[in-house]
């Protein structure tokens, strides 16, 4: 099942630096498994990007990320959509179902140190808007005082120097792929259960077969066996 000569797969994306090296793994795999197809990238600011005030529990959940991408596939406007899948909710999407996955990265979570520090102090300020990450700081460092911290990688390491905080949990798999190499502890999986998988799910209308087809052909089987 071919795409005619000329057609181009749209591929959505979040507007943020990660999300878009994300998408542009995706659109590179499909361009090393067909060299003939044209991608095109299209990005948009989701909800979730917009409201950086309020927790996520407070304004709708994780799937305030993924509103507007989820519309554009189904309008037409894309043809598919990246995702990081600790940003997907976890009820499936029936009309939109997981294609498939990409290669998948670090799992592991990492505490971020303050600029000129070395170690998070036992009673350190931690800035999180994760619960998970929350619960089982509390556990290690019980003398913490979490405060809450939204936005995407640039935007919460800007935060914890401004904000007066001692630390902040980003992702192993974030941090690799900006190529970013900070001062930080990294848990084993052992010490902090991570999100569960860190490949990034395509969607897609099942409807648009050809596309479909086509992703999922390059899809990474160990990773969406990793993510069930």
């Amino acid at each position: 099942m071919e795409l005619s000569a000329g057609e181009v797969i749209r591929i959505g994306s979040r507007k943020s630096r990660l999300a878009v090296m994300q998408a542009e793994l995706i659109r590179a795999q499909i361009g090393r498994a067909y060299p003939g197809i044209r991608t095109e990238l299209v990005t948009m600011k989701t909800t979730g990007d917009k409201i950086l005030d309020q927790s996520l529990e407070t304004i709708g959940g994780k799937g305030l990320f993924v509103k507007e991408l989820d519309q554009a596939l189904l309008d037409g406007t894309i043809d598919l959509a990246v995702h990081s899948l600790k940003d997907l909710p976890m009820e499936e999407n029936e009309e939109l179902p997981i294609a498939a996955y990409s290669v998948r990265e670090d799992p592991r979570d990492v505490l971020i140190f303050r600029s000129g520090t070395e170690v998070f102090p036992q009673n350190g300020i931690l800035g999180t808007s994760s619960r998970r990450r929350a619960i089982q700081m509390k556990r290690l460092y019980p003398y913490c005082t979490l405060q809450g911290i939204r936005g995407n990688v640039q935007t919460r390491l800007r935060k914890l120097e401004e904000e007066g905080m001692d630390g902040t949990i980003l992702a192993a798999a974030g941090l690799k792929r900006l190529g970013l190499e900070l001062p930080g502890r990294y848990f084993s999986v052992e010490e902090m259960i991570p999100a569960a998988g860190q490949g990034d799910p395509c969607r897609t209308d099942p409807k648009r077969r050809k596309i479909t087809a086509h992703v999922r052909n390059v899809g990474m089987r160990q990773t969406a066996l990793c993510s069930q």
